[in-house]
């Protein structure tokens, strides 16, 4: 939620891996690129979300973790809700 808050698309995109695929809660677009991912910020932070973990199964692993289950969003500028499924695999990168 801290890096959504800034309302900055550079800052979120940031916290990708270099290799990321974003699958986006409101986009049928998956994104493979930094530019592309930062593309799909920029379009949905204009809603001013803030997410919410409702069920989450993290597994750790060598290097890696995964955190994946259900998220929802309240979108602060019309008050809407969206759930979604996530998935985040964290990497060590140097």
């Amino acid at each position: 939620n801290s890096a959504l808050a800034t309302e900055d698309p550079d800052a979120v995109a940031k916290r990708y891996a270099s290799k990321a695929v974003l699958l986006p809660t409101m986009s049928d677009i998956p994104r493979a690129t930094y530019d592309s991912i930062k593309d799909y910020f920029v379009s949905f932070l204009k809603n001013k979300p803030q997410g919410e973990i409702l069920e989450g199964h993290v597994t750790i692993g060598h290097n890696w973790c995964q955190d994946a289950g259900i998220y929802e969003f309240t979108m602060g500028v019309s008050g809407a809700k969206v759930k979604g499924r996530y998935s985040f695999v964290y990497v060590w990168e140097n």
